[in-house]
């Protein structure tokens, strides 16, 4: 019998959300969509191969999935995605980073967002990128160094 990829849910829990915060904003909306993907994910769970990758990485494409859904139900909606809250209480200069690093994520193509999400709000690694996305590793970490290029060009910082 193939491993249980839910075995330990509460990891992977934060970490899809992570990833669905950073696509569609901190909130009730991340809520939902984290659930449905973990609905999906048990629904499916026997179809979940090691060999293709890890259990976060699999549920990373189911979130994928469910985040493109939800898009396409708001349809002609423009989604500007804020960067998850930090814990704790903010200084007004970190405020005003997380800010400016929001709007400027926010100027990126849909492509560099879901690359940036994908790497820093869900955690994973390029290889793990390049599964999800049906792409070379290679060509995600050039084009995962493009987006942060381009992100750090909007932002005017080194």
């Amino acid at each position: 019998m193939a491993a249980d990829p839910l075995a330990d849910p509460a990891p992977l829990i934060r970490r899809v959300y992570a990833y669905v915060a950073y696509r569609v904003g901190d909130g009730p909306e991340a809520e939902d969509i984290t659930s449905e993907t973990f609905e999906r994910a048990l629904r499916y769970r026997t179809n979940y191969d090691s060999r293709k990758g890890t259990p976060a990485a699999w549920l990373i494409g189911i979130a994928t999935r469910c985040v493109a859904d939800s898009f396409a139900r708001r349809a002609g909606e423009v989604l500007v995605a804020d960067a998850p809250e930090q814990a704790g209480r903010d200084e007004a200069g970190a405020a005003a980073e997380r800010l400016d690093l929001a709007e400027a994520v926010a100027q990126l193509s849909e492509r560099d967002r879901e690359l940036v999400a994908l790497r820093y709000g869900a955690d994973l690694r390029a290889r793990e990128i390049a599964d999800i996305l049906e792409l070379k590793t290679g060509a995600v970490e050039v084009a995962l160094h493009r987006a942060l290029e381009r992100l750090r060009e909007t932002m005017g910082k080194d």
